[in-house]
């Protein structure tokens, strides 16, 4: 079986085969970054990350774009709320999305660009779209999209263009079913959230800014987007009218993640229940616990958030660590690591399972499958069988983000929740390892002397090293 995933577009699951050969490229919406993040964030960044990880076992060169939306209507409308700068808000926000990531194990995409950064290539878009007939210029210098001009709107969510509710309307539309490309200014908003273009000074509409973003850094044409659900429409569709109008060939999949709801509502500021990183941490659980949680889930299934679940989770992930760490003590942990092992195999239904639309359920049934076969060979004293299913064990959670022995997880529990904290550690300990691995022990010595002076104390394991704070 190759891979194959649900496009939204075609609401069918397809073979995947990228338009270049050996390489994908994907574009992930990111945040809006008008507050901070909860873990209804978060999950579409755990199940892309598996995704990239599956893709890049596969064989493939992914590129993988992750944007961030740093202005916005409801960035500025924090400005007015709170009595500080629209940029400081968004990026204290965007600092912490990204410790959140770190602490999950998320790692960084290829680029993450930010929305402020690329108005050169959103006016460039909209003159083409203008240019096409596709949009027009109000006498208040806002820019909007025609859907009217566009007889595909509404192909990728199902919609009819007649059947579409229209958005606010200011009384400047051609059409009220219209949406901005660019926002001229008004009086009252702040002067520095506003940019020169050919049709005055300003901002740019919510949905130009991913078209152009995902332009300049995969093309005109790319393999994968990616995003929540609930921004398919308008957001998404938004996106694939004026990509499409500007005679782009844009993605090829659309691949939605489900939400995470919370006692049947979906997870929200505006409704004030959100959970962060840092909150589930004050209640005794582990990011790794949090990760588990969210990959146990299809992808594309809605989640519902419950403490219960969440402990369930937690101790899953649990029998997995024991299993892990009892088959480093007997085997040598690195007679246990993928990375050591000549032929590192997969089972067929871990891979069956991960080539079906990522079915991480099924594949962490597998996980838990080998588990019992791995234990069972330790009982006997089959070293040899032992070896062999304690490193494919290792080798699909390592694909999972969720090895206990990836030193990411191996700060000791009292030590959680510290957020930036337990990213930094993570990461110089990640270094040592590395430097280790290459025999560069020097460097290993030093980041030790380092994290020592910071008051981190450091100290080696059969499985793995753990810290504490002095």
């Amino acid at each position: 079986m190759s891979l194959r995933l649900y496009d939204t577009g075609t609401r069918s699951v397809r073979d995947f085969q990228p338009r270049l050969e050996g390489r994908v490229g994907i574009y992930l919406c990111g945040l809006t970054v008008q507050g901070p993040p909860h873990i209804g964030h978060l999950r579409s960044g755990v199940s892309y990350d598996v995704l990239i990880n599956w893709l890049r076992h596969l064989g493939y060169d992914v590129t993988y774009v992750r944007n961030i939306t740093d202005i916005d209507d409801k960035i500025l409308t924090r400005e007015t709320e709170q009595g500080r700068h629209w940029w400081a808000i968004a990026y204290e926000n965007e600092r912490a999305l990204n410790r959140d990531y770190a602490a999950l194990g998320v790692r960084a995409p290829t680029y993450e660009p930010r929305a402020t950064g690329h108005m050169t290539e959103m006016i460039s878009l909209i003159s083409e779209l203008l240019e096409k007939g596709h949009a027009y210029v109000t006498w208040n210098g806002d820019v909007y999209f025609s859907v009217a001009s566009w007889n595909e709107y509404g192909a990728l969510s199902h919609r009819r263009p007649e059947d579409v509710q229209s958005s606010p309307d200011t009384g400047d539309k051609q059409d009220p079913r219209d949406f901005a490309l660019w926002k001229g200014y008004k009086e009252g908003e702040p002067a520095d959230a506003c940019w020169n273009s050919p049709w005055g000074y300003g901002r740019p509409g919510w949905h130009i800014e991913c078209s152009a973003m995902s332009r300049r850094y995969l093309g005109d044409g790319f393999d994968i987007h990616g995003g929540g659900v609930d921004i398919m429409f308008p957001h998404h569709e938004n996106e694939m009218a004026q990509s499409h109008a500007a005679g782009l060939p844009f993605t090829a999949f659309w691949v939605h993640n489900g939400m995470l709801n919370l006692s049947g509502s979906k997870m929200s500021k505006s409704v004030g229940n959100t959970l962060s990183v840092t909150a589930l941490a004050e209640k005794g659980f582990r990011p790794v616990d949090i990760r588990y949680y969210l990959v146990s889930a299809h992808y594309r299934s809605p989640l519902e958030y419950h403490d219960e679940s969440l402990k369930e989770a937690a101790a899953a992930y649990d029998r997995i660590a024991n299993y892990v760490r009892r088959a480093a003590e007997a085997l040598g942990e690195d007679k246990t690591d993928p990375e050591q092992a000549t032929t590192p195999i997969l089972c067929a239904d871990f891979v069956n399972a991960m080539d079906d639309d990522l079915n991480t359920p099924m594949a962490l049934a597998a996980v838990h499958d080998q588990i019992r076969e791995g234990n069972a060979a330790l009982d006997a004293k089959n070293l040899e069988a032992a070896e062999s299913v304690a490193v494919g064990v290792r080798f699909m959670l390592k694909l999972l983000g969720l090895d206990p022995l990836d030193p990411h997880w191996n700060e000791p529990a009292d030590a959680k929740g510290s957020g930036a904290l337990d990213a930094l550690v993570s990461i110089a300990l990640q270094q040592r390892s590395d430097a280790r691995k290459r025999k560069d022990f020097a460097a290993a010595d030093a980041i030790r002397d380092q994290l020592s002076e910071a008051g981190i104390l450091v100290k080696d394991t059969p499985q793995g090293p753990t810290w504490t704070t002095q």
